[in-house]
């Protein structure tokens, strides 16, 4: 079975203040903590990024130690790295950039190596739809599955260009402001089905601490957030949901909406571990055995017996 899962996205620095403390500049980008998300599954992952000289070689070691394919990662070493720097406030679901420095990503033309142009599965993680499409316009074979991700950014600025590639793709993942941003709909299930109605067969839609819904047609599946005592970091938490959500999917002979919403739970579980460390920290020290364990505890929230009188 073709397990290869082809990644597009950032590589970067960020750096990162909350209520709970901040960092220097550590390593970031959504690309980043995609694939150490899908490193605990069996695929054979590929990432498409840019970076700069400045990207420290111990970075590039960790990736390639957790068996992540870097032939699309290329590196201009006069240039510097992409670099994001934010602050969240009190609740931790707003926050304020500080700074963006784009540097690489003005420069970026991805190309995707021969090995992953019949990926199974393609992942368009959130970037310039330019770029998204041009990445798909490279596939010699049409994937299984195409998800994307995006932003308010994109969805202001370049809507046109979106929306051609939302007609292109099986799943979009978005949180609820983007959603209603999108459509225009406060209905969380209006606004699924009109995206559905522009193309994708499948709408994950976010809610933060709250979990996430997954739409297909009429069927509507929802999963909890995981109550935790300790969140110091949501930088990457989605990142991290989608790049299990994906690689689990990559991994079954079958992909269908049952299997789905096992997927939406490991990516839920994924995205439990991020935020409870800064940066990528979690996600790289990660066992199986934990993960799995975590699984359970979403399992116990939402099982109970019922008798209806």
């Amino acid at each position: 079975m073709n397990n290869k899962l082809l990644v597009l996205g950032t590589m970067a620095y960020d750096a990162i203040e909350t209520p709970f403390g901040k960092t220097g500049r550590i390593l970031g980008g959504c690309a980043t903590y995609i694939g150490l998300a899908a490193s605990h599954f069996k695929t054979q992952c590929g990432l498409i990024s840019i970076i700069g000289g400045d990207f420290e070689s111990k970075y590039l070691d960790l990736l390639k130690e957790k068996k992540l394919d870097l032939k699309g990662v290329v590196q201009l070493k006069e240039e510097k790295t992409f670099f994001w720097s934010g602050k969240y406030h009190n609740d931790l679901n707003t926050r304020t950039t500080l700074e963006t420095q784009l540097n690489v990503l003005t420069k970026f033309n991805p190309e995707v190596p021969s090995k992953f142009k019949d990926a199974r599965v393609v992942l368009l993680g959130n970037l310039d739809p330019n770029i998204q499409l041009e990445v798909l316009n490279q596939m010699t074979t049409r994937p299984d599955l195409v998800i994307m991700d995006t932003m308010n950014f994109w969805i202001e600025s370049y809507r046109e260009k979106l929306d051609q590639l939302i007609a292109r793709v099986d799943v979009i993942s978005i949180n609820d402001e983007e959603a209603r941003q999108l459509t225009q709909k406060y209905s969380l299930v209006e606004a699924a089905q009109e995206l559905m109605a522009q193309g994708p067969r499948y709408v994950i839609i976010k809610k933060g601490e709250h979990g996430a819904l997954l739409f297909h047609g009429n069927d509507i599946f929802c999963t909890p957030g995981l109550p935790l005592e300790e969140v110091f970091d949501p930088t990457g938490a989605g990142d991290s949901f989608i790049g299990g959500f994906t690689a689990f999917l990559v991994q079954q002979e079958k992909i269908s909406f049952e299997e789905m919403k096992t997927a939406i739970i490991i990516g839920s579980a994924m995205a439990s571990f991020t935020v409870q460390e800064f940066g990528t920290k979690a996600l790289e020290n990660l066992s199986y055995g934990e993960l799995v364990k975590r699984v359970q505890s979403f399992k116990s929230l939402t099982e109970f017996e019922i008798e209806l009188i």
